[in-house]
């Protein structure tokens, strides 16, 4: 995965899983296009890897028709399903790309992404992350209408619910268009998604009214050394972290609840949808904390500079006396520096991560399973012995990993470990496209801060505030940015955005 720290084989004992990443490309002026649009796509699904690596999928178009497109999609990760072969049938002026965890339907081939819909109104292909947290309201709407659902997929679903046409009435002045129908399923449904869609010649990309779920546009200059110079293409990606490889810059993100169309001639909004009853922003503030990659561009800041603060934020809050602060690498290595910076305590490694771990096929004993972390991480021992160290790490979940980290740091001659966390506890099952254990699973619900250091053998152990977390995360946002910002806290608070509807 990426260099956030989030291996393929973290999930196991974290007990979060990923999301999913949406990715588009279209060629600007005459065509053919002056990118390579499948190429493009499949390098920004690479680096939007960490969001899910289930399944993936591409599918270009030349820009007549999505009927005619080409569509590659297949199991497990992007390096895997994509070759010389595949890329090279992949030809088109635009296209738009998936990488896949699943949070509904099943882990299989059928349920891979980006779906192709032929409809009355034409074909579309559509890209989805999120979850839809009205599914079972949708889902009857979609029925009555004598549409048949065959399996659980709020992706399909989503599909099936932009063939219904709008009411006739003011919010639909352009009748039953694809940006009408946009509009009208983003009414009957306004959480959790970001989308991008793709029609004969045209993208467009969408975000829930909430903004729960990230989405933004860049551009691909033809001159690389002038990056004010017209495009060569524009792309729209889950995380801003995919542009870079691809030589794009980053422009903005889109707006909660904006829809925006991409043709070859440019970007424009069509619409903006408002949140009900006025209710603010939500976007998922575990994407700073955890799931984006650190050098991805939130409201105007890096998530690595969020983390670096959350760190500083978590020094104030829970000092200890220790010689030495460290980290879970590299998931807590921001905060631990930002923990370092604040207070002058020495910042030293002590973990060391074997980055070619993946998921054994073979089930071992009861003893080495117990000892199962110690496949991912060595132990610096000469930075260790007879410290007093505190270690820092993004988030505890279910705790397993991190009392085994306790017990190699203690086994390893550390005289105190005291864990800190750089976020607070997690209490609540997150229901729009994280995938968490329950409420009964969820360690925090079991253990207050002196029984789970006790469990994990930690000298002591504390998490930083919800107030500290929101103050890390306002800290560097631009001032123009600040009006459309506002967080969901859910899977700390339990206070979900919107009701939840089963």
């Amino acid at each position: 995965m990426s260099s956030n720290g989030k291996e393929e084989f973290s999930t196991e004992t974290s007990g979060l899983t990923h999301e999913c990443g949406v990715f588009g490309c279209i060629g600007t002026g005459n065509w053919p296009a002056k990118v390579d649009v499948a190429q493009t796509i499949c390098l920004g699904l690479v680096h939007l890897q960490h969001r899910g690596q289930e399944s993936a999928g591409i599918v270009t178009s030349s820009g007549h028709d999505v009927d005619q497109s080409n569509v590659k999609k297949g199991m497990g990760l992007i390096s895997n399903i994509f070759n010389d072969d595949t890329m090279n049938l992949l030809k088109g002026n635009l296209g738009i790309g998936h990488t896949r965890y699943s949070t509904q339907a099943g882990s299989s081939e059928v349920n891979c992404q980006p779906f192709i819909v032929h409809t009355i109104h034409g074909d579309l292909a559509i890209a989805h992350n999120g979850e839809i947290i009205n599914s079972s309201a949708l889902r009857q709407k979609v029925l009555s209408g004598g549409v048949g659902l065959p399996i659980h997929s709020d992706s399909k679903l989503i599909t099936q619910a932009l063939c219904l046409n709008p009411p006739d009435d003011e919010h639909f002045p352009d009748g039953s268009s694809w940006s009408a129908r946009i509009k009208h399923l983003m009414r009957l449904s306004p959480l959790s998604y970001s989308l991008v869609l793709m029609e004969k010649d045209r993208i467009y990309g969408v975000r829930d009214p909430y903004g729960n779920r990230p989405l933004c546009i860049g551009k691909i200059p033809i001159d690389e050394q002038e990056n004010d110079s017209e495009p060569a293409a524009w792309v729209i990606s889950s995380e801003s972290c995919s542009f870079i490889s691809i030589g794009a810059i980053y422009v903005r993100e889109v707006l909660p609840g904006e829809i925006v169309e991409i043709t070859r001639d440019g970007v424009q909004t069509i619409s903006i949808v408002e949140r009900p009853d006025n209710r603010p922003p939500a976007f998922c503030i575990f994407e700073y904390i955890y799931f984006a990659r650190a050098d991805s561009i939130f409201e105007g800041q890096t998530v690595y500079s969020v983390r670096l603060q959350c760190g500083k934020m978590l020094a104030r809050e829970s000092l200890v006396d220790a010689d030495i602060v460290s980290s879970i690498p590299e998931s807590g290595t921001a905060a631990a520096l930002g923990f370092s910076q604040e207070t002058g305590i020495r910042f030293s490694e002590v973990l060391c991560k074997n980055r070619y771990v993946g998921r054994s096929f073979i089930q071992p004993s009861d003893r080495l399973r117990k000892l199962g972390v110690g496949k991912k991480f060595g132990i610096l021992s000469e930075n260790v012995k007879e410290k007093s160290i505190i270690l820092i790490d993004d988030s505890i979940v279910r705790g397993n990993t991190i009392s085994q980290i306790v017990r190699l740091l203690k086994n390893a001659g550390a005289k105190k470990v005291h864990v800190r966390i750089a976020s607070p506890p997690v209490l609540y099952p997150c229901y729009m496209g994280i995938n968490t254990p329950t409420k009964e699973e969820l360690i925090a619900n079991q253990l207050d801060n002196v029984g789970l250091a006790n469990y994990t053998g930690a000298d002591s152990l504390a998490y930083l505030s919800v107030n500290g977390l929101l103050v890390a995360v306002q800290h560097g946002i631009k001032t123009e940015l600040v009006q459309n910002s506002g967080y969901c806290t859910a899977c700390l608070t339990g206070k979900y955005p919107s009701e939840l509807e089963w």
